[in-house]
């Protein structure tokens, strides 16, 4: 991980580059599955498991049996940590419910707008080399808040054809049971299209890799939503001499180990500070089980030495970083000052794992330098907004005359007609 001393604005998107996607090698290879899966269903599915997963399935979608039976398997400290995570996800997104808008904005015309849940959602799961059931609880509870119709996830099975247990309790716990032993393109391809075992869903949501992000990417091409554009897993804590050390390099390598195309950064006012940092780096992360993961996202990453508040804030909403962390003195002012970020954690005491788990936020969030204009998941997500409109014949008498003035000066008879029969009958039979 190197510093840099006060780089100038303009090496600012070299140094602070994201690892690049391939996008047309990947592309390559994901386009023929999405083809395949369109074309075989569920045949296709069960193919790229053995290819991909090293599993004979017989059967896609988990039975009841292996979801009551996962409980079984989790001790009671982490059942009871997913119920409080749990909770305080339902408190957060269930406060975010809002009412109906209704407003007369001129006598005789109301206006309405009115959170009408999509009606079919997907959930993708990534259940490789790290089985996410903390990602269940940030998209199904929104997505059951909401009141989405239908719920499908998908997720990998293991070689034995097995779902990790946490994430079936987790399912089983907000209530979904459609779970589809699917991972990768193919998943994403089966919910775009749907098959034998898998509903053909309105949105997907949910993080993955490469091939994951570039088949959710493609299926916007054949009318699906997203969530978002996503891509690894990042963060960038500003610290100064007040933080502590070994917290600042926690923090770092708690996104680092994500993945070998993870990217972590640093910036600070002081390279004394920083050298602390990255000497505190290289002793924890010999302790890690994923060490040679969060070794290989270092190599990606950058320490950045800066003199004051105004650049950091300057180069951090440049960045504009999935996760946030804020660990200086002029604590206030440096959160009042950050417009592009996908999540901000404030304080010594606040490590960005909170998010990830169960401080109620969502960590499903925009990455890539999509902050800049993206939202995290929300119950906002699970929704679309529909508008309505209702005019009295003193609302259509007050509004009609300038509907008729523009429609007139854009050529379109049709529309000026449309209100101008409407005033003449009113003419008519008053």
């Amino acid at each position: 991980m190197k510093i840099l001393i006060n780089p100038d604005v303009s090496t600012w998107k070299e140094e602070l580059a994201r690892p690049v996607f391939k996008t047309k090698k990947i592309n390559r290879i994901v386009k023929p599955i999405l083809r395949k899966v369109e074309r075989k269903g569920d045949k296709a599915l069960i193919k790229y498991a053995y290819e991909f997963d090293h599993v004979e399935l017989q059967e896609l979608r988990v039975d009841q049996s292996e979801i009551k039976a996962a409980a079984s398997a989790l001790s009671p400290e982490l059942k009871d940590a997913i119920l409080t995570a749990k909770r305080n996800i339902e408190r957060f997104h269930g406060a975010q419910i809002q009412a109906e808008l209704v407003e007369e904005v001129m006598p005789g015309v109301i206006c309405r707008r009115k959170s009408v849940p999509i009606q079919r959602v997907g959930l993708y799961i990534p259940g490789g080399t790290a089985p996410l059931f903390s990602t269940v609880l940030m998209l199904g509870i929104p997505a059951k808040l909401a009141g989405c119709k239908e719920i499908v996830l998908c997720t990998p099975p293991n070689e034995e054809g097995k779902i990790h247990p946490a994430i079936l309790f987790t399912a089983d716990l907000i209530g979904i049971n459609k779970i589809i032993k699917s991972g990768g393109a193919q998943a994403i391809a089966a919910m775009t299209f749907g098959t034998e075992s898998v509903p053909q869903v309105d949105k997907i949501f949910g993080p993955g890799n490469q091939f994951v992000t570039a088949a959710k990417q493609l299926a916007t091409s054949y009318g699906v939503a997203i969530d978002m554009p996503a891509g690894p897993s990042e963060v960038l804590v500003y610290a100064d001499d007040t933080a502590i050390p070994a917290f600042v390099a926690a923090d770092l390598l708690s996104q680092a180990e994500h993945g070998v195309d993870s990217q972590v950064v640093l910036v600070t006012h002081s390279q004394k500070f920083a050298k602390k940092v990255l000497k505190e780096i290289e002793v924890q992360v010999e302790q890690l089980p994923r060490k040679d993961i969060a070794k290989k996202s270092l190599e990606n990453s950058v320490a950045i030495v800066l003199d004051d508040l105004k650049t950091a804030l300057d180069l951090i909403n440049f960045y504009a970083p999935e996760h946030l962390i804020i660990s200086v003195e002029q604590e206030e002012e440096a959160v009042q000052g950050i417009v592009n970020a996908g999540s901000v954690f404030i304080g010594k005491y606040t490590p960005e794992s909170v998010g990830d788990y169960a401080s109620g936020t969502n960590h499903t969030l925009p990455t890539y330098g999509y902050a800049r204009n993206y939202s995290g998941v929300s119950l906002d997500s699970f929704v679309k907004k529909i508008t309505y409109q209702k005019l009295s014949p003193e609302g259509l008498k007050n509004l009609g005359p300038t509907v008729e003035v523009m429609a007139q000066e854009e050529l379109l008879q049709a529309h000026k007609n449309a209100v101008s029969v409407r005033l003449n009958y009113l003419k008519k039979n008053s």
